[in-house]
């Protein structure tokens, strides 16, 4: 284990050097036993609407299945940067999606939102071929990507236009996402919002007490996407009554707190451990 950290921090620093993506790099060192990948399936039509399933060997007895949407400013990413993401929890059992989705300048806000709901459809029907249970669905999401795994739990619109709703949601966990983040001061950014009214645009606007159960993780040391975006939804939904819970990690930025999803940077951020608890709290098996 030892010899594992120090190769990721070794590849961890020559990214820095090089300006590699940090989570890109990682991809490369990511264990490949534990789980079958199966990669390239589509959701939709368009050709970034596809998703990789990643089966575990050993599967969780109550089929828990997370579905992942990564980061990128809505202006970049690709799933196949986050094997190291699903690699961590497959290998503890979890039936793991992790979801492409299409990006501005080719689309504008909400299309990102509605292909997230286009991939919960795709998993709600099928993912029972993969071994995973429809009815014990995780949401889950990086920096933008949290924003859209939220906004889909808080705005029941974009579930419903494909014929669910949010009873199809276990839970959902946002990892330093933006929630609440007006006024607009990058020009991308007010681009991509540019086609619908800016508090429209926001997931604090549809925060609601029915929300599935939220676990909204931030860093205080955050320069990208404030931690005041998890304060303020946080305390919006607690004064509805919603169920949330907030982390806040002391001195953990904005690409940290992903990267501890890797196996051997977890001493960055309990991120993952944050979120295999609250995954376990709210499973189905907890019903019974």
């Amino acid at each position: 284990m030892k010899a594992v950290k120090h190769l990721l921090l070794m590849v961890a620093g020559v990214a820095q050097l090089c300006g590699c993506s940090g989570v890109q790099i990682l991809d490369f060192v990511t264990p490949s036993k534990g789980y079958i990948a199966h990669k390239d399936i589509a959701y939709g039509t368009h050709a970034r609407q596809k998703l990789d399933v990643y089966v575990p060997e050993k599967p969780d007895p109550a089929g828990g299945v997370i579905l992942f949407f990564y980061g990128g400013s809505w202006q970049k990413g690709s799933k196949d940067m986050y094997r190291f993401v699903a690699q961590n929890f497959a290998s503890r059992g979890y039936v793991t999606v992790i979801a492409d989705y299409r990006l501005y300048p080719e689309v504008y806000y909400p299309a990102f939102v509605e292909d997230g709901a286009q991939a919960v459809s795709w998993v709600h029907q099928h993912i029972g071929a993969y071994g995973g249970r429809s009815d014990n669905l995780f949401l889950a999401g990086h920096s933008a990507g949290a924003y859209i795994a939220v906004m889909l739990s808080l705005n029941e619109s974009f579930l419903r236009a494909q014929g669910g709703d949010i009873s199809w949601v276990r839970g959902t966990m946002g990892v330093a996402g933006p929630y609440d983040f007006l006024p607009f001061t990058d020009p991308n950014i007010q681009s991509i919002f540019s086609q619908t009214e800016d508090v429209k645009t926001q997931p604090i606007t549809y925060a609601n007490r029915s929300a599935p159960p939220l676990l909204l993780m931030s860093g205080d040391a955050d320069e990208d996407v404030g931690v005041k975006n998890t304060e303020h939804l946080t305390a919006k939904l607690r004064g509805l009554g919603a169920p949330v819970t907030e982390k806040i990690y002391p001195g953990v930025g904005h690409i940290d707190i992903v990267l501890a999803l890797a196996s051997g940077f977890d001493h960055k951020a309990p991120t993952l451990s944050d979120m295999l608890a609250f995954i376990k709290t709210h499973s189905i098996s907890n019903d019974r």
